[in-house]
């Protein structure tokens, strides 16, 4: 499990960080985003779901924890 510190953070750079971060995992890995960014739930589900991947989101307080497990695609 990876977990990549976003927060403060504003739309794209969330999402971008998250696409370099999972490039280096392995298939089944997971990816935890810490985010502030309110658009980044959006972001970062679409993505997952474009790129074979499975997405949750647990609410923080005045953040939120999205956990991007990775997929056997290899378009990202």
């Amino acid at each position: 499990m990876t977990t990549l510190d976003a927060r403060g953070l504003a739309c794209p750079l969330p999402l971008t960080m998250a696409k370099r971060r999972m490039a280096e995992l392995e298939p089944g890995d997971t990816l935890i985003v810490l985010a502030t960014d309110p658009e980044a739930s959006i972001d970062l589900a679409a993505w997952a779901a474009d790129g074979g991947h499975s997405y949750e989101e647990q609410p923080g307080e005045g953040w939120s924890e999205h956990r991007l497990f990775k997929g056997p695609s290899t378009k990202y």
